[in-house]
């Protein structure tokens, strides 16, 4: 008997779908004066997807084929690829993957079988809408590019370095992470760096004395794991990468690039075709997670201590799956060569994964990428990831799923030098350069030192080639942060013949210590404003000078870091987790990327992440048979607030999560709030995701987290968490969450043991909060000296109301329920209105016709009907907004897909351009051509009235949050000839759409 097969909803299945393949649709067409009506355009490319299939991959699978038993690993075990079972299993899947390609004539690319079931294949839109639908088929997502996620030292300002240090507790550096191997997802690895130096590897198994040292057995790399476990990995030969590159340190190295190369030819690359690196990002993240202790780092003359990784003693696995193109735009990774590399990692047995890297928009817990996660999590692997480098914009955050650790990225004490103006005034900021004085030198702006070709915008970036040398030699260049790496930026200067560089940002943002050409100082606003001004001016000079002290408290949550709150999770999530140093983190690099330097400096939620990675594998070292969730409560619960720019402590949960980590507190958590699979789905059940499996929903706020987060709440709500003791004894809890009465039932737990477990309710009820205020707080249970924090954030709203209503053509009326947030609800009728019909064909022989259309400023909802001429005839429609700010197009609305009246409704539309697919899935070839009318009906501006009236009630009424409200829409005297659409909008942009027809 099969596996329950997990079909989605269309609408679900098919999130993103064309989303990839959108970028050579035609130019936008300027709307007409009656209002934007859809233009026909070429047909859309076809692009590469992947497909997920509802069985479970060989990590999840617990029986249920004919003959097979159950492969999953049983708790505090690893996935065993060599078994028999998983072998005939995996040939069981890769078998559906062939069925399935072969049901709409597509060729794999790529099989995934350990942590996705899946493939991924170049795909007409007609064949991925086709497969979209097919039974058995989980999702069917674009291949997009994602991008890596761009006290001096942070071991030392982590307490993990002396006597002691977290590292002496746990028997010395050596033994700090022994038994534990960090898979790192990333650029690659750059072998020879002295971060990663280690005996080479032998034949000869381990012996008693040294159980975990790893060996060759033929072409593969064995290393026995403190878990009990092995490790089986590969140092994959190719471009400038032998198979000694590998050593009892790097034990595994492989590359990920089938769909990647295929997308970005020869002469566009500026990478190895091998494990090793072309960026350094991978180097650096991997030497910060598990890097050797006490490397010894001099760069152009200057001593700069030594560098350790987080856990010197763990080994290392690399899996490139990003690679570096000569333009930007060409850098990154596909998303079927990461889930390849999570299906590896998995495979070969890492203990923890490293993933700094992330999409540019918040993606699903169900995407390809998340959901491979979610089962190397079910199979025991920790998951650190970036939140992201788009801070401080909230909402900016990705890796947001439970069952990953998404880390924000937090300061350190700076290295710091000083700018002295011709003017007295004095400013402190970033310098890892200025080794003595310099100056008085001219202080000039870059822009007004240009050369005659350049122009002022690429100049005031000191972009290469942009500065005269007859006007920069002998002075100080004020050049702007952005666009170009910073260290090119001191390179131009210096190219020009200028002595000095004061790098300014232009909004606040971080300041950085990086390895200069010319010595630079790095200021932040409004200090940067000032600088600017006066290099304006006639005769300004100024002067370098080392040391010192900007007085800036640390640590902080850098700027850049990405924010909560979690779109995909409604805010019932609280992301990020955690922080971790993340700002001018030394490490090692690819010299051959970084101007020949073995070492540089680097800030992002990237450097981040692999700090999370080394904890835990010094946590896994110790505990091998703890769960990721129980070693991420730990890390959690015991973390600390970071501070603000005042020295205040930070209250801020969007950007610093549970706070800054502590590692010397975090091995003794006293309590554990642990999940595993089944929670997972009941969470995802929760989302509105159909798992296919018998777990019932839960709300996501439900879910057995150490935070708590609840995005929406209506009048009161009453959340249920269970805790493991770590350490028995009586613990009682204290609560405070302002503007809301908070009440934790039992107040008091009772442990005789540890692994007891026990239950509590928490319940909020809005008393002088603001409605629509976020407002955060924290839980807290105390035995002894001994504290379990879970930070709380809550977010009450105006009201809760569905997205679309719909009643008949001519005259009628709709009721409806609404629950609002507040004491008093206004709501305003708009409408109704009816698009013009523009007329399209399809066939089967033709079966996709694409429009597109311009929506302008201020719309603020629309619906897309398509109506047949022939009744029997079923057409299937999507909608796709195009944003044209670099981000890939997405589907809006829902999936319409085989009916006699597709409608897509948007309740809350953004300006830009939209395309419009409508096609035949070939259900019907009798009916021949199949003719039909598109029509758009936008409300907002320019909008085409349909005629009639259309009325909302009450208009005003006086309510009591949380309790539900009966709203009335009536209308009147509606032409029936066409479908027309009405509006009903509340307080801050919420609306519901109302069908007429």
């Amino acid at each position: 008997m099969a596996p329950k097969s997990r079909v989605r909803p269309a609408a679900l299945v098919a999130a993103s779908l064309f989303a990839l393949s959108l970028s050579s649709v035609a130019p936008a067409h300027a709307a007409s004066p009656s209002g934007p009506t859809p233009v026909p355009v070429k047909d859309l490319p076809a692009g590469r997807y992947i497909v997920t299939l509802a069985d479970e991959p060989i990590a999840a699978y617990r029986g249920g084929v004919d003959g097979i038993p159950g492969t999953a690993p049983a708790p505090g075990g690893k996935v065993d690829l060599a078994d028999a079972d998983a072998v005939r299993y995996r040939t069981h899947l890769t078998g559906e993957h062939r069925a399935t390609a072969a049901s709409v004539g597509a060729r794999i690319e790529r099989h995934y079988s350990v942590v996705t079931n899946g493939f991924s294949a170049d795909l007409s839109a007609r064949q991925a809408a086709l497969l979209a639908k097919s039974p058995g088929v989980l999702s069917v997502t674009p291949d997009t590019l994602n991008k890596v996620a761009d006290d001096t030292n942070s071991q030392d300002f982590l307490g993990l370095t002396g006597r002691h240090g977290l590292w002496e507790a746990l028997g010395g550096t050596e033994a700090a992470g022994r038994g534990v191997v960090i898979g790192d997802i990333d650029t690659g690895i750059w072998p020879e760096s002295r971060s990663f130096a280690a005996a080479p590897l032998g034949a000869a198994p381990p012996t008693a004395k040294d159980p975990y040292r790893p060996y060759r057995k033929g072409d593969i790399v064995v290393m026995r794991k403190a878990d009990g476990g092995t490790f089986t990995g590969t140092c994959q030969t190719g471009e400038e990468f032998p198979a000694r590159a590998c050593n009892s340190k790097l034990v595994g190295a492989r590359f990920f690039g089938d769909a990647w190369l295929d997308m970005v030819p020869p002469e566009r690359r500026a990478d190895y075709v091998s494990p090793r690196d072309g960026d350094g990002h991978g180097t650096h993240t991997a030497s910060t997670a598990a890097g050797d202790n006490g490397v010894d780092v001099t760069v152009e003359g200057q001593h700069l201590g030594k560098v350790s990784g987080v856990a010197p003693g763990a080994a290392v696995a690399v899996y490139k799956a990003f690679w570096t193109g000569k333009s930007p735009s060409d850098s990154g990774a596909m998303t079927s060569d990461i889930v390849a590399a999570i299906d590896q990692a998995v495979a070969d047995g890492v203990d923890v994964i490293n993933y700094s890297a992330g999409s540019i928009i918040e993606t699903g817990p169900d995407s390809p990428v998340q959901g491979a996660f979610r089962t190397a999590a079910a199979a025991g692997i920790f998951v650190a990831a970036a939140a992201g480098n788009a801070g401080p914009d909230t909402a900016s955050l990705d890796n947001v799923a439970p069952w990953t650790t998404t880390v924000a990225a937090s300061t350190l004490a700076p290295y710091e030098a000083t700018a002295r103006l011709g003017n007295g005034a004095t400013y402190v900021g970033g310098s890892t350069t200025v080794r003595s004085a310099l100056g008085p030198k001219p202080l000039v702006q870059s822009e007004k030192v240009k050369t005659a070709a350049a122009s002022t915008s690429d100049a005031a970036l000191c972009k290469d080639g942009t500065l005269d040398p007859a006007k920069v030699a002998g002075t100080i260049v004020v050049c702007d942060r952005g666009v170009n790496p910073r260290a090119d930026k001191s390179q131009e200067v210096a190219r020009a013949g200028g002595v000095g560089m004061i790098l300014v940002n232009t909004s606040d943002l971080d300041t950085s210590g990086d390895l200069h050409a010319v010595p630079t100082v790095h200021l932040n606003t409004p200090d940067a404003t000032a600088v600017r001004a006066y290099a304006a001016t006639d005769g300004a000079q100024a002067s370098l000078v080392p040391g010192g002290n900007s007085g800036q408290p640390y640590p902080q949550i850098a700027p850049f870091s990405s924010r909560g709150p979690s779109t995909q999770n409604n805010g019932d999530l609280l992301k990020p987790d955690i922080a971790a140093p993340g700002v001018g983190i030394l490490a090692a690099v690819a010299p051959a990327s970084h101007h020949g330097h073995e070492f540089d400096f680097e800030s992002g939620t990237s450097m981040a992440a692999p700090h999370i990675a080394g904890l835990a594998a010094l946590y896994l070292a110790k505990h091998p048979a703890w769960s990721p969730m129980a070693v991420k409560s730990a890390m959690m619960t015991t973390a600390s607030a970071t501070l603000t720019a005042s020295g205040a402590k930070s209250t801020d949960a969007f950007a610093q999560g549970a706070g800054q980590v502590q590692p010397a507190d975090m091995l003794e958590p006293g309590l554990v709030y642990d999940s595993a699979e089944k929670e997972w789905l009941a969470y995802l059940a929760g989302l509105g995701l159909d798992t296919g499996t018998d777990v019932k929903a839960v709300d996501p706020s439900d879910l057995n987290y150490p935070s708590i987060a609840i995005g929406r709440m209506v009048g009161s709500q009453t959340v249920t968490r269970t805790v493991t003791a770590v350490a028995p004894g009586t613990y009682r809890a204290s609560v405070s969450v302002p503007g809301v009465k908070t009440t934790v039932s039992p107040s008091v737990l009772h442990f005789s043991k540890a692994g007891q477990k026990a239950t509590f309710t928490v319940t909020f009820q809005l008393t002088t909060g603001r409605s629509g205020d976020t407002v955060t707080g924290d839980l807290t249970w105390r035995h002894g000296r001994t504290e379990v924090r879970s930070p709380i954030v809550l977010t009450p709203w105006s009201l809760i109301a569905p997205d679309k209503v719909s009643g008949p053509a001519g005259s009628g009326s709709v009721s409806f329920e609404v629950t609002p947030g507040s004491t008093s609800l206004t709501p305003t009728a708009r409408g109704p209105v009816a698009g013009a019909p523009v007329r399209g064909t399809v066939s089967t022989d033709d079966p996709e016709k694409y429009f597109e259309l311009t929506v302008p400023e201020g719309t603020e909802a629309g619906q897309f009907f398509v109506t047949p001429d022939n009744p029997e005839a079923k057409l299937s429609m999507v909608v796709i907004h195009d944003p044209g700010d670099g981000h890939n197009p997405s589907i809006v609305g829902d999936l319409a897909l085989d009916m006699t009246r597709p409608v897509v409704s948007v309740p809350s539309m953004k300006p830009g351009t939209y395309q419009v697919a409508v096609m035949t899935l070939g259900s019907q070839p009798q009916l021949g051509d199949m003719t039909f009318s598109l029509q758009s009906n936008l409300v907002g501006p320019g909008s085409t009235p349909a005629g009639g009236t259309f009325t909302v009630t009450p208009q005003r009424a006086t309510t009591k949050p949380g309790v539900p409200l009966t709203l009335t829409a009536s209308w009147q005297g509606v032409p029936s000839d066409r479908p027309a659409t009405a509006y009903i909008a509340y307080p801050n942009a919420a609306g519901t759409l109302v069908t007429i027809g």
